[in-house]
């Protein structure tokens, strides 16, 4: 006979074996996952989708934003999600690596047939990581009727171009250190130098800042210009020749007439202008490792009848060996082949990443005339030797779990006499209902706020990732208190940002409650006319998305383009080149800001005047009262009780006010207008993804947040 209990343990047994055959079951029946960060509608999707509806397989895909792509590729396929398969950039092979994000090919066969270029892009330590698909490069644009004829070298472009009048000979992103990589190659520089140190802080180096500081000195460049305006530059005809890779033809509408040639030579060095090489890559995940399909979905994206349709449609050059069929008729195509085999493959090391912060500061130093190309160059292998510290060392957790649970005892116990205290005066008892009400909201608070507050608390303790990853005790905090070994007052330290963070602070919601208080109170008079068509209006700058209306206002206060300095010149002002101080970059964050902030006080503002009774305010009147008394002794002691709460919301949302921040002035220049948050931002996604830094950051924000919070609650009371 067996025993009841034998009998419970062969059920369960089945019942777990039917539970694993069933999970295995869905699993092989799921359909395969790929993600790109491919431009919604654009060519390149569209060439994907019809690649995809050829394959056997059934695929689902996401299309994730460029800007947080990496970060969400890491959070899903680290946790067991996420995709099979996705596609990216070679250059971020080393950093895909360490965090174990890719797998090896089960099959290397799969890159036969491919440019010998572009499979040693994406082979990292003896093995292929993935299969490239496309190639990527910077090349010449010239608008045929500004400049009838190829030139010899750049400078002969300059000589033989004729502009439009207004307009400049190349658009040019000088301040970006991923388009100046052409000329620095052109002076023999490098980026990544051996032993992964900094490769620009050369003469060589220096010497090619100060030669595109010179033809942008002389007007043959524009100023401050982005990749999006030197689009806009050459495609409204006001550039005669841009730099741009093959992105940049989807972001021209209507251009004029063109061609696109490799990038000359230059005629000052000799040398051929050699821009990187990016090969974009499918790479199979450790998810995707599971599945035989996820495989071969891998193969067939590099295949040759693949790669006719990304020429064919998406306009891209690819990796094949021998060029597909439109690439040897399409003369577009043909450029930017002839410019991929010149062109120098990023390092895919993790390094490589960590250069282009302090080089870009370092460019558009030298480009404002605040800092010779030496010294800027120097600073800026300062700041890239200063990311690339060692790791703290290991800290004994024993002490820290100590303290931790001293500190939970003493939170059980204050919560345990409250507890007494309320059953012995009845209050928990009266209080029964209420708790019941407010359990949801509770619940909802801690899993959806506290929990992720402590997560990040605890990340600050850490240090490293993946195998390397260890526990550093205080190390974050002290590192950032004691402003990492410098002065207290020097660039990028906390206690600067810090300083900067309450000016900024201080300023808007001082700005914000003067104009939103003086706007509410004249659109609360009874005789104003045209009341409603007056707020619909001022509530306009509050409903726009922050994002959008920061790139707006970082459009006006372009220095050759903008309007605010278009308005500036038709009274006799120099056009002012906004983002070069810190006193005109902090005023254009300020402006933007403000704009954005006042209609909510012009709100809070309109409603608290509603509680001001009439009678009192005719009773002032009577006795003699003049305007500006009953609003000075009247209404504004009436109303604080109502703006305190608001004014502390606002100095909350202002302190953490990223968007503004990052996307106006961009910390311009150097780094002076960064605020808490956005240098945070930068520690996390910015300088080797250091999340335990930046969690430290995260949980110093908060605790002055809070302080500052209580403070504004017990003066307000």
């Amino acid at each position: 006979m067996i025993s009841s209990e034998a009998r419970r343990g062969v059920a369960a047994l089945l019942a777990l074996l039917a539970v694993w055959c069933a999970a295995a079951h869905a699993e092989a029946a799921r359909p395969l996952t790929l993600w790109h960060a491919y431009r919604q509608g654009g060519a390149e999707e569209r060439a994907l989708a019809e690649i995809l509806a050829r394959s056997p397989e059934p695929v689902e895909v996401l299309a994730v934003p460029f800007e947080g792509y990496a970060t969400k590729l890491h959070a899903a396929i680290s946790h067991g999600d996420g995709p099979d398969v996705f596609l990216d950039a070679h250059e971020r092979i080393g950093d895909f690596v360490a965090r174990g994000l890719i797998v090896p090919l089960p099959s290397p066969s799969a890159c036969d047939g491919l440019a010998r270029a572009a499979v040693r892009a994406v082979t990292w330590e003896g093995q292929l990581v993935g299969v490239p698909i496309a190639q990527k490069t910077l090349a010449l644009y010239l608008n045929s009727a500004q400049v009838p004829e190829d030139t010899p070298d750049l400078e002969a472009l300059f000589e033989r171009a004729r502009p439009a009048e207004g307009g400049v000979v190349l658009g040019h992103a000088s301040g970006s250190a991923y388009a100046h990589a052409p000329f620095a190659s052109a002076f023999g520089a490098v980026y990544l130098g051996p032993g992964d140190t900094f490769g620009l802080a050369t003469p060589a180096g220096a010497s090619s800042i100060e030669f595109v500081a010179g033809l942008t000195k002389r007007g043959l460049l524009p100023d401050d210009a982005t990749p999006s305006l030197v689009s806009e530059l050459f495609g409204s005809g006001r550039a005669a020749a841009a730099i741009g890779g093959p992105w940049m033809a989807g972001d021209l509408r209507a251009p004029p007439p063109y061609r696109v040639v490799p990038l000359p030579r230059l005629r000052a060095t000799g040398r051929p202008m050699r821009p990187f090489l990016t090969v974009e890559v499918a790479f199979l995940t450790p998810r995707g490792r599971e599945r035989a399909a996820a495989g071969a979905l891998v193969a067939g994206l590099a295949s040759e009848e693949a790669a006719e349709i990304r020429a064919r449609v998406g306009r891209t050059v690819t990796s094949r060996a021998e060029p597909t069929a439109p690439e040897r008729t399409d003369p577009f195509l043909l450029a930017f082949a002839r410019a991929a085999a010149t062109a120098e493959p990023m390092p895919s090391r993790p390094a490589m990443r960590l250069v282009f912060e302090p080089a870009d500061r370092a460019l558009r130093k030298v480009l404002r005339g605040d800092a010779t190309a030496a010294a800027a160059l120097d600073e800026a292998a300062h700041r890239f030797d200063d990311v690339r510290r060692p790791l703290p060392p290991r800290a004994a957790p024993a002490p820290y779990a100590a303290l931790v649970g001293v500190a939970l005892l003493g939170l059980v116990a204050v919560a345990a006499r409250r507890a007494r205290d309320a059953v012995a005066t009845g209050a928990l008892a009266r209080s029964r209902g209420a708790y019941g009400y407010v359990a949801p909201a509770t619940i909802a608070i801690l899993a959806l706020v506290v929990a992720p507050l402590v997560a990040g608390a605890a990340a600050s303790f850490f240090a490293g990732r993946g195998d390397d990853a260890r526990f550093v005790g205080f190390a974050h905090y002290v590192t950032i208190l004691t402003a990492r070994g410098g002065a207290w007052l020097a660039s990028g330290s906390f206690y600067l940002v810090l300083l900067v963070t309450v000016l900024w602070t201080a300023a808007n919601i001082t700005l914000h409650v003067l104009l939103g208080g003086a706007l509410g109170l004249l659109l609360s008079r009874r005789d104003l006319r045209g009341k409603a068509v007056y707020r619909v209006l001022l509530i306009v700058p509050w409903a726009v998305p922050s994002y959008v209306t920061a790139l707006a206002w970082k459009g006006m206060f372009h220095r050759q383009l903008g309007a605010v300095n278009a308005l500036l010149a038709l009274v006799g002002v120099e056009p002012v080149s906004w983002f070069s101080r810190f006193s005109t970059a902090f005023s254009a964050n300020l402006a933007t800001n403000v704009w954005l902030g006042f209609p909510f006080f012009v709100v809070v503002t309109m409603g608290a005047l509603t509680s001001v009774p009439d009678d009192v305010l005719e009773a002032a009147a009577v006795d003699g009262a003049t305007r500006w008394e009953r609003l000075w002794r009247v209404t504004l002691p009436m109303i604080r009780p109502v703006l305190a709460p608001a004014v502390a919301l606002g100095a909350v949302w202002t302190f953490n006010m990223f968007n503004v921040v990052f996307l106006v002035s961009g910390g311009d220049p150097d780094g002076t207008t960064d605020i808490l948050v956005s240098e945070a931002y930068r520690w996390a996604f910015a300088r080797e993804a250091q999340i335990g830094y930046a969690a430290a950051y995260s949980v110093l924000i908060f605790a002055l947040l809070f302080a500052g919070s209580r403070a504004l609650g017990r003066r307000a009371s």
